[in-house]
């Protein structure tokens, strides 16, 4: 019995780990325990599907079907939340740029910080040093559309000089000047753009850059939501 438990107890964790691997989720230590994400969503916008939605090759087809359930080691939570938040545009046309990591992200016009055209960026510090395994963004929910130029990094300064990391890029024409990115667009739902993180990865300053959507020339954002932990509360692997 003892030894069909642990066969079981194994190709679970296995199972398990497979899985987080995939999903580009660092598993430092065999004994790893995962946990899905404590991802709260907001509620679906009351507009319908514009008509006239973007279409080809480059962008992801739009879906209503829930996300797979993302793991990360257990623990990890928003260490976005509440804090400071910088931007190239430092007045909004709508709302406060410190709004942006205050956790609310409902498809409301008082949650949408809007910000001038052109490319633009929103830079969150996240005050310490964290692990950080997953980042979920949403710009703008209220309405089905498709931003431009949605380019994320990663840096130990807040100028971005030092170990600067490219966590996701989709900006094919290098509007940016940050180099033509590969990932595809994709369409502003309820559930966020999740960014699985897929090496280890300790930082603490993101950067979100943008050149409006399909739908504006403004650049629009709700929420970010970075899940990870901060380095100094994380416990060493018992031997």
């Amino acid at each position: 019995m003892r030894a069909t438990y642990s066969k079981w107890r194994c190709f679970l964790t296995s199972t398990i780990l497979t899985a987080a691997f995939a999903a580009g989720i660092p598993v430092n230590a065999a004994d790893t325990e995962m946990a899905p994400l404590p991802l709260k969503l907001p509620l679906p916008t009351l507009k319908g599907t514009p008509e006239d939605l973007p279409k080809g090759a480059n962008i992801e087809v739009l879906t209503d079907k829930p996300r797979p359930v993302f793991l990360a080691p257990k623990g990890a939570g928003n260490v976005a939340l509440n804090k400071k938040v910088a931007a190239s545009d430092r007045n909004p046309i709508t709302g406060e740029i410190s709004q942006i990591t205050d956790g609310d992200k409902e498809a409301f016009d008082d949650q949408v910080v809007e910000m001038r055209k052109g490319v633009q960026w929103v830079q969150v510090d996240l005050g310490e040093v964290c692990d950080i395994y997953a980042v979920v963004v949403w710009h703008d929910h209220r309405l089905i559309q498709v931003f431009r130029s949605v380019v994320v990094q990663a840096a130990d300064d807040p100028d971005f000089i030092e170990n600067v990391t490219v966590l996701f890029n989709n900006d094919t024409e290098n509007a940016a000047g940050l180099g033509i990115g590969f990932d595809k667009q994709y369409f502003e739902t309820l559930q966020g753009k999740l960014i699985p993180v897929k090496n280890s990865l300790r930082t603490r300053y993101l950067r979100f850059y943008s050149r409006g959507s399909n739908s504006s020339a403004l650049n629009c954002y709700q929420e970010i939501e970075i899940y990870g932990q901060p380095v100094k509360q994380q416990q060493p692997v018992s031997q």
